[in-house]
């Protein structure tokens, strides 16, 4: 089986990104075999739609799952409409989490865990008020 995986680094050493839309890497994992592809995630720095295009991305990589911390709807849509199973809540390093997923220790989701446009960590996107005295 084929899984994309959100990921802040560059193995199945690292940690999952809680951010699918604007994670820094994906892992294309094959799960039987443990090898794995690499790749660098395009839209991380796009204004509008990260999470669709990122979606569009994984699902041109023929994956059967994807594993996140939180996904938004138009994501989870898009990957809906191509028949792509996501698991969402998924935490720690990533070899971690891939075998408790190949236990069925993770559940699929079918709702968003985040509205459109979730940003974490902050981007300069509050509404901070500069003070001027």
């Amino acid at each position: 089986m084929k899984i994309a995986i959100s990921s802040s680094g560059k193995d199945l050493e690292s940690f999952i990104d809680p951010r699918f839309g604007r994670c820094s890497y994906f892992i294309i994992v094959d799960t039987d075999t443990l090898s794995y592809e690499l790749l660098p995630n395009s839209t991380v720095e796009a204004l509008h739609g990260a999470g669709i295009q990122a979606a569009q991305l994984i699902v041109s990589k023929g994956v059967n799952a994807v594993l996140t911390g939180n996904i938004g709807p138009n994501a989870l849509n898009a990957f809906s409409a191509a028949g792509i199973d996501v698991y969402t809540g998924a935490s720690g390093i990533i070899k971690d989490v891939l075998e408790r997923f190949k236990r069925g220790e993770l559940s699929s989701s079918v709702k968003p865990t985040v509205g459109g446009h979730f940003v974490q960590g902050g981007r300069g996107m509050g509404r901070g008020r500069r003070s001027w005295t």
